[in-house]
């Protein structure tokens, strides 16, 4: 897979941590944000079948939701 260079602005503390972390764990700084952008990312990534399932309750359960709202 081809790399490609970012650029960005981010807290001193922040880079002091990440550099530390770097060191610590005998990583270069772009393996540990290439590894930290990837856990962001498949964190807070919304399945489609999350979704889907989530419509479908919603369908069925629409008349309970009525009477909560109530």
């Amino acid at each position: 897979m081809a790399n490609i260079k970012i650029s960005s602005k981010v807290d001193d503390a922040a880079w002091d941590e990440l550099r530390v972390l770097a060191h610590e764990s005998h990583k270069s700084i772009s393996g540990v944000l290439t590894e930290a952008i990837e856990d962001y990312v498949r964190k807070h990534r919304v399945r489609p079948i999350v979704l889907d399932h989530l419509s479908e309750s919603i369908k069925e359960n629409e008349e309970l939701g009525k009477l909560l709202a109530q």
